[in-house]
């Protein structure tokens, strides 16, 4: 009965997402001529803002790569977007990617069923933590958590259930230059030893964009997965300093020791965008590149207030 509460809690929520970013999808189509036609006007303002960003990436202690991306006009500003890093949880976006693909190849169902084995269950599962070993679970029950909580115990279960070559394998077939998959969620001695997961602001930037021009598979799928990214539970990052009226924002967080993420698409009433920071800092506590991705988020959601 607990189990059927709490998942039926997320399917609201996934409903609730789905009507929404259908809203903001379609008035954000409505708005491309129009943008397209301003370009020009755009084009200062535009550079003024990838020079405040470049100070202040420049000023940060550590590694930044960013991608912004007009969703509209396809104007970028991007920093280092090409630099590999550990990937921390973003790496969930793919895996979930992955599972999609597979059910269209037929190599697995969504509807499969999974046990949970005591092995797979680690810190940070804010969800699945809750649950004894032996529990069951279907692939597609799994993506909520694994996607809007970051739980880390979904994610093993479907590393697990599909493997690491098959992940990788798909990884490389949905595009991705340079991102892999060599170590489970938390298995901390497995990093000491050399294993990571790596990726980069290209391939996330990538990514988003597939879904969001209903590229990935089909436009069902696409929108499923922006849905899952809309529900986000971790919003201390991009979301954290825009308005909550009038905005909504599809995104996926990553944090480790000295790395902090956020990668997703922000849809405005003035336009879309897509922005991907991956931060490497040499703090102890993340809160620095916390700020740093929201301030980046807030500066490039005020550039589009301006028209």
């Amino acid at each position: 009965m607990k189990r059927k509460i709490i998942f039926l809690i997320f399917l609201l929520i996934f409903i609730g997402a789905s009507v929404f970013l259908s809203y903001m999808v379609h008035k954000g189509h409505k708005q491309i001529k129009s943008d397209l036609v301003l370009s020009d006007d755009r084009k200062q303002p535009w550079l003024i803002l990838r020079k405040i960003l470049e100070n202040k990436i420049k000023h940060f202690e550590g590694s930044v790569s960013v991608v912004i991306k007009d969703l509209n006009t396809n104007q970028e500003i991007d920093f280092n977007k090409d630099a590999v890093m550990p990937s921390a949880s973003l790496v969930k976006i793919p895996i979930m990617l992955s599972c999609f693909y597979a059910a269209q190849d037929g190599k697995i169902r969504l509807s499969d069923t999974i046990s949970l084995k005591a092995s797979e269950k680690v810190g940070g599962s804010r969800m699945l933590g809750k649950y004894p070993a032996a529990s069951v679970f279907t692939v597609e029950e799994l993506f909520a958590p694994m996607i809007t909580q970051s739980d880390n115990t979904a994610a093993n279960i479907l590393i697990d259930f599909l493997g690491f070559d098959t992940l990788n394998a798909y990884f490389k077939k949905i595009g991705l230059k340079n991102t892999n998959l060599a170590r489970k969620m938390m298995d901390f001695e497995e990093r000491r030893e050399g294993e990571e997961n790596y990726t980069t602001a290209e391939d996330m930037a990538f990514i988003l964009e597939e879904l969001y021009n209903n590229k990935f598979l089909n436009k069902d799928v696409s929108n499923q997965c922006l849905v899952l990214l809309g529900a986000q539970k971790i919003n201390d990052r991009i979301p954290r300093k825009l308005p909550k009226s009038g905005t909504f924002i599809a995104h996926k967080t990553g944090l480790e020791r000295h790395i902090c993420h956020d990668v997703g698409i922000v849809y405005t009433q003035k336009g879309n965008f897509l922005i991907c920071v991956l931060v490497k800092h040499e703090n102890k506590r993340a809160k620095s590149a916390k700020k740093l991705i929201s301030d980046i988020a807030l500066l490039t959601y005020n550039y589009y207030q301006r028209f």
